[in-house]
């Protein structure tokens, strides 16, 4: 049932009992990890939101339509949308335009940029995007939701150290005779809670160990952004000479035809 249609007195109680469940997963859960664990999960919390954040933006900035075929979204790219159409002007106007000459090997280089944007898109997000994601979305949270189980085993062994306890106070013989069996219950919640209270921690502590790894990731953004445009770069420097000797040429042609 949707929230706004429960009764007023009834959506206070709803709130106040989920917040009560709350605080005592919270408090159940700090009483027994170690303060280090707890700046760590902090911390995890933070790392996540902003991971998310920063996929978030940097899919964005992708001019590509992220996880679809490779082919399919080279011809998808702007740059490929503005070869294409300065070939096809160049083929219209003809060889005989210098126009239509400069259309067509421009859009060859236009083309050639296309390229190595589609592969610098694909590096980042093999190399960043997915990382983060699996950071974000699968990591962390995996982490998170074993807190929550240590402190379903906590609330376990409270209740069967409870029982226990209780049978080992009372005067009916029924109770009494359960009182090994309780202990063995009890003994066996505790085990639970410190075998989830270890891969915690464990988990928590290769967490930290990795933040190192993790920081490399927008490193190597800058990194993969810096070839990119070297290799742009490049392309256009070895396309500019020739396009504008060529162009040279076409100049001089047309004025000499028109003298004659």
């Amino acid at each position: 049932m949707s929230l706004c249609f429960l009764h007023p007195g009834a959506l206070i109680f709803f709130l106040l009992f989920s917040l009560f469940a709350f605080l005592i997963t919270f408090f159940v859960v700090c009483s027994i990890l170690s303060p280090a664990c707890m700046q760590i999960e902090k911390r995890m919390e933070l790392v996540r939101f902003v991971s998310h954040n920063t996929h978030k933006r940097l899919v964005s900035c992708l001019q590509g339509q992220l996880g679809t075929d490779t082919e399919k979204r080279h011809k998808k790219l702007p740059l490929m949308g503005l070869s294409q159409t300065m070939q096809e002007g160049g083929v219209q106007l003809g060889d005989e335009s210098v126009i239509g000459k400069m259309l067509e090997v421009c859009g060859e280089t236009e083309s050639r940029l296309s390229t190595e944007l589609l592969q610098h898109e694909l590096q980042i997000e093999r190399d960043i995007l997915d990382p983060l994601n699996q950071l974000a979305e699968v990591e962390i949270p995996n982490i998170l939701k074993q807190r929550k189980q240590l402190a379903k085993l906590v609330l376990d062994y409270d209740s069967a150290k409870t029982r226990w306890f209780q049978a080992t106070k009372s005067n009916n013989q029924a109770m009494t005779s359960k009182v090994d069996s309780l202990k063995d219950e009890m003994d066996e919640a505790l085990n639970k809670v410190e075998i989830c209270k270890d891969q915690l921690s464990a988990d928590m502590y290769s967490f930290a160990s990795k933040e190192g790894e993790y920081a490399r990731y927008y490193v190597m953004l800058l990194e993969a952004q810096a070839e990119y445009h070297r290799k742009s770069l490049a392309a256009l420097e070895a396309a500019i000479p020739n396009i504008q000797t060529q162009q040279g040429k076409d100049i001089c042609t047309n004025t000499t035809s028109k003298n004659m």
